[in-house]
């Protein structure tokens, strides 16, 4: 019998691809993309046996047109567990999970549903033993020895995780073979062209270097700031020639630290033959403005050197129904990450690395051997800090990562008496004497005001024609625009989550403007204006927070240096009316338990006090508040991974919000346009919407739904991707979005 892989057009199966060729060709495709891991022989045998559940007869009949459902993904990880002997045992266990995942997804060892490893192998139907003949000599000697003196032996935990890292990488190098070869057949037989290659970083390095030369060329280094910059700058680029690891980049705001960043990256790659930059950002509110930075440096018109990867719309629904020949080479780089350099969030970089769906994992083999950038290092969820911890270490130390943590207000994650953080040193410091240039760049103070209601924050406000206040939610953001408003407040300027991206950047300009110029500028604000955002205003009043959140509003005044220090005030309230968040409760009384110790709190000192407490408050069992650690373990059994378990509990946002796209300019109504277009990929136009999205609360949506004022495009060709603000008059210019009262709010109900 004659064995295929997939079927082709001709029914005389002249144009079938062949099983065997399938198999070698995806092995061979795996090996390759896990040699620079240590891991060619391991990921070889995985593709070699990914596919062997298709020598049934029954799967033969269903790629012929039969409507079967046929289990083709568990029988090569259960010939592998029966034909591996010795050492290769353990790893044929490991690589099983990839074989079975490499579909639907990495499994568990064992749960309550005929989906985990242990019940499918126990259930797996039969196969032709013609496969033995066919793939001649079975691969041997799987383990790798130089991978294995890498990991950790002092910790079992730390040892466990390593061992369930190598299977997720394994499966990345298995997934992204098995989808080129499976993509290369069927682009062959239709006479497509396949463009999926993006440029080596080693090989752009000179010019991206030239340009990054040239660029910072342009940056004066006269005056004191200019020229602290640039003492910054040169310093941080001399530690390049270090050794790859882990390091931490600790300069205040306006410190030009995001450029300096990318020099070293650029330096270090160089030095080290590191294979791409990856800039991991918290916030979507900044992602753009930071990649559109590194395109103005790093890129010229019609290249394609930088990956953007954010979405604020789940992509992965419609694409898995998206025919091969829809797939453009930006689809693929968002699973692959395959680009010379990725900017990137929080969320995407670690959902990946923790993913056990088969689109987001398929990155993980390409971000072994990257530079990864984390800037504003202090907003790494609390709950998840001791996972996210394993998993840096374990990709410096066993996949050649350097990982720059990057940050005014480092969060204290060093190895300490009671807290197994990461191993970071002095020496490791990139920025010169981090303690003085914290003391150089401070331009503000802090100062508490004690209570301070509406009407007292009004007030203050009517007193000073540019000013910032920060409140702890869109609610009171809102009420307290509103009343200024009523009170006649010129110059007042409402900034929060309930306007689009587009329309955030859109304010920003404006307010940047306004200050320039010197005109009232009075502005109401949400935490999102705190990291990462370019303004500069006189004074800012900040609802208590935790000091990192307070010390990030302080870098929004007086950030370029052109007032004195005494003059340029962050007042600390408490608002009586609005008590604040669950979280940042806790944070306000870490910040009150070390404030009598500090003279100054913007000082490095005080900060690192204050995450020390932080973290000692929330203990291990809140840095991994999931147990996520606990779900992957070794005993003489073999694996216990729990693998989707780990993954349906790391999600970095969990708000339960719900995406409404906002018709909000004309390039926004077009990319709407385009959703009636069947033969146009949803994920191509999901990108061109992510900055006209507001996340609203579910219940919120589901009545704008109802009522008519939202609605979904195109279901039939889209599903529920795309909900889209039907009723223009919600969307006022000045506020956002307006989503309560949704049954009868209407335009004039929107006035303001």
């Amino acid at each position: 019998m004659v064995w295929f892989a997939h079927s082709g057009h001709d029914l005389s199966k002249n144009d079938w691809q062949l099983l065997r060729e399938h198999l070698l060709a995806t092995a061979n495709l795996a090996g390759m993309r896990a040699a620079p891991l240590g891991l060619e022989r391991a990921a070889f045998a995985a593709g070699l046996f990914h596919d062997l559940g298709k020598y049934n007869p029954r799967f033969q009949r269903r790629i012929a047109g039969e409507k079967l459902s046929v289990d083709h993904a568990t029988a090569g990880g259960k010939v592998l567990l029966e034909v591996m002997t010795g050492h290769d045992k353990a790893m044929a266990e490991v690589i099983a999970y990839a074989i079975l995942g490499h579909h639907t997804g990495l499994p568990d060892r064992k749960n309550e549903t005929n989906a985990c490893l242990d019940w499918r192998i126990e259930n797996c139907p039969e196969i032709n033993p013609d496969w033995r003949e066919e793939l001649g000599e079975l691969p041997k000697d799987l383990v790798p020895h130089a991978l294995f003196s890498r990991f950790p032996r002092d910790d079992k935990k730390k040892w466990y995780f390593a061992w369930s890292l190598m299977g997720r990488m394994i499966f990345s190098c298995l997934v992204d073979a098995d989808f080129r070869d499976t993509e290369a057949f069927y682009a062959a037989l239709e006479n497509r062209q396949i463009d999926r290659q993006w440029p080596e970083l080693q090989a752009l390095l000179p010019t991206l270097s030239a340009r990054y030369e040239a660029h910072m060329a342009g940056f004066s280094r006269s005056g004191n700031l200019n020229g602290l910059r640039g003492a910054i700058l040169d310093h941080v680029r001399g530690r390049a020639a270090l050794a790859p690891g882990l390091f931490t980049l600790t300069v205040p705001t306006g410190g030009g630290k995001t450029l300096a960043s990318l020099g070293f990256a650029l330096d270090h790659a160089k030095a080290h033959g590191h294979r791409r930059i990856i800039y991991a950002i918290p916030f979507t509110s900044i992602i753009e403005q930071t990649a559109a930075i590194f395109r103005n440096v790093l890129e010229r018109e019609g290249e394609q050197i930088i990956l953007e990867h954010h979405s604020s719309i789940d992509e992965d629904a419609a694409s898995r129904k998206a025919p091969p020949e829809q797939h453009d080479k930006l689809k693929l780089a968002m699973e692959d990450w395959a680009a010379p350099v990725v900017v990137t969030t929080n969320v995407q970089l670690f959902e990946s690395l923790f993913a056990a769906r088969t689109s987001r994992a398929r990155k993980l083999h390409n971000i072994a051997g990257s530079i990864i950038i984390l800037d504003e290092a202090q907003t790494l969820p609390r709950q998840y800090l001791l996972p996210v911890m394993r998993m840096l270490e374990a990709l410096a130390d066993q996949y050649g990562c350097t990982i720059v943590l990057c940050t005014a207000t480092q969060p204290a994650l060093g190895k300490r008496e009671g807290f197994d953080g990461l191993s970071l040193d002095a020496s490791r410091e990139l920025a010169p004497d981090p303690h003085d240039l914290a003391m150089r760049l401070a331009r503000a103070k802090i100062r508490h005001a004690g209570d301070m209601d509406n009407d007292a924050l009004i007030e203050a406000l009517s007193e000073q024609d540019q000013a910032l206040v920060i409140v702890n939610s869109r609610r009171h953001a809102l009420e307290l625009y509103k009343q200024a408003k009523e009170q006649g407040l010129s110059g007042l300027v409402h900034l929060t989550t309930r306007q689009c991206a587009a329309h955030r950047r859109a304010i920003l300009d404006d307010i940047r403007e306004r200050l320039y110029n010197k005109v009232p500028c009075r502005v109401i604000a949400t935490s999102l204006v705190e990291a990462g955002v370019d303004v500069d205003f006189p004074s800012v009043y900040r609802a208590e927070a935790g000091l990192d959140q307070i010390v990030q509003a302080a870098g929004r005044c007086n950030r370029e240096g052109g007032r004195l220090r005494e003059d340029s005030l962050v007042t600390v309230f408490t608002p009586p009316d609005y008590a604040a968040p669950v979280e940042v409760k806790g944070l306000i009384g870490d910040m009150k338990r070390i404030i009598d110790n500090h003279d100054d709190l913007l000082s490095l000192a005080a900060i690192e006090d204050y995450f020390r407490e932080v973290y000692w408050r929330v203990g291990d069992k809140g840095l991994d508040g999931k147990s996520i650690l606990d779900d992957f373990s070794v005993t003489g059994a073999g694996t216990d991974f729990g693998y989707r378990t780990a993954a349906e509990k790391f999600r970095m946002i969990e708000s339960g919000m719900e995406p409404v796209v906002i018709p909000f300019d004309q390039k926004a109504k077009d990319a709407i346009d385009k959703l009636r277009v069947d033969s146009i990929y949803s994920g191509r136009i999901a990108r061109l919407l992510q900055s006209y999205v507001v996340q609203v609360p579910p219940k919120a949506r589901a009545l704008l739904l109802a009522n008519g004022q939202v609605r979904f495009v195109e279901p039939e060709l889209r599903g529920d991707q795309f909900a889209v603000l039907e009723n223009a008059s919600l969307y006022s210019a000045e506020i956002g979005l307006l989503w309560e009262d949704a049954d009868y709010l209407a335009a004039e109900n929107t006035m303001v």
